[in-house]
């Protein structure tokens, strides 16, 4: 697979074209507590952007489902480097911005700006820079986040993140490459729940490697109400649609960077760009239920323009 750079461009954000009426919304509200953004939806919470300065790189957590309980979860001592929702990637000219090991590279927030702090949507802008020791800075990227809750079954989080080559950009094969998600337990095949694709494939075994426009993971919480987190993939994004790298205890990654069509390093020269935009659905029900296959329909009506 390759993945085409792009030219930076003036352009509004794709995933704000199309909304739900008003009357559908519940109205949001967002604050900045030190170095996070919490964000509430009709008066309860719902998550966290979190971006201190000892962290690897900016993340979400907790991601509440419309019960109130978390969709993600977050580190653990098998896998300290899952930190509920990212983006990082390993393997970028040397360095590691993914795995525990703030020496290695970090992603750092330079502040992020709450451009709409409340409303039917929350608007938060950031830039941040790829640095590590002793290293040229390969990477910046900026990133826009709207969060919604269409309905009170259903909360969205979009994103659009562009990344911009500050040197010549060498990414070696890795499975540590982008936008991930870590479940909570509840949802995850290990511990009953259901990990699915757009096609209908489920587990790890049928959906790993697999290229799907979405995946989602949902399960019981406590035997009872039913939930789940789907990450859906841009048709424009370089790629499409990427393969995943799927495991049964809840890690989900359209992982471009371990499957290139030419098995070669991917290289953005300096200057260039690479635009990616995602969806985020934490939803009541099934993907059945939910109907995060319409949902998906929905998501690819949205454009955004690209020059190469």
């Amino acid at each position: 697979m390759k993945l085409h750079t792009l030219q930076s461009t003036l352009l509004a954000f794709c995933l704000l074209a199309v909304s739900l009426p008003a009357r559908a919304q519940q109205k949001l509200e967002a604050v900045r507590i030190g170095s996070r953004i919490d964000v509430t939806i009709a008066g309860k919470f719902f998550t966290s952007y979190r971006f201190a300065e000892d962290e690897k790189y900016p993340f979400f957590f907790p991601v509440n489902g419309p019960s109130g309980v978390s969709a993600t979860s977050m580190r653990n001592g098998e896998y300290p480097h899952h930190s509920s929702l990212f983006f990082g990637c390993d393997k970028v000219n040397d360095g590691n911005y993914w795995q525990e090991g703030l020496d290695r590279g970090r992603i750092i927030s330079q502040g992020p700006v709450l451009e709409a702090a409340s409303g039917n949507q929350i608007v938060i802008r950031d830039s941040c820079d790829w640095t590590r020791p002793d290293a040229p800075q390969p990477l910046r990227d900026t990133r826009r986040i709207v969060i919604s809750a269409p309905t009170p079954q259903l909360r969205q989080i979009d994103f659009e993140i562009t990344l911009e080559a500050m040197e010549d950009v060498v990414i070696q094969k890795t499975n540590h490459s982008f936008f991930s998600a870590r479940m909570d337990p509840d949802l995850t095949p290990l511990y009953g729940g259901t990990m699915i694709n757009a096609a209908g494939a489920k587990g790890e075994k049928d959906t790993f490697g697999k290229p799907s426009p979405w995946l989602a993971c949902f399960g019981a919480r406590d035997g009872k109400t039913t939930e789940g987190l789907a990450i859906l993939q841009h048709p424009q994004n370089p790629g499409y649609p990427t393969p995943w790298f799927t495991r049964d205890y809840g890690f989900l990654s359209p992982t471009p960077m371990f499957w290139p069509a030419n098995g070669k390093d991917t290289r953005i020269p300096k200057g260039n760009t690479l635009r990616l935009c995602y969806r985020v659905l934490v939803f009541s029900g099934t993907t059945e239920s939910a109907g995060i296959a319409g949902k998906f329909d929905d998501f690819t009506k949205l454009k955004f323009e690209t020059q190469k």
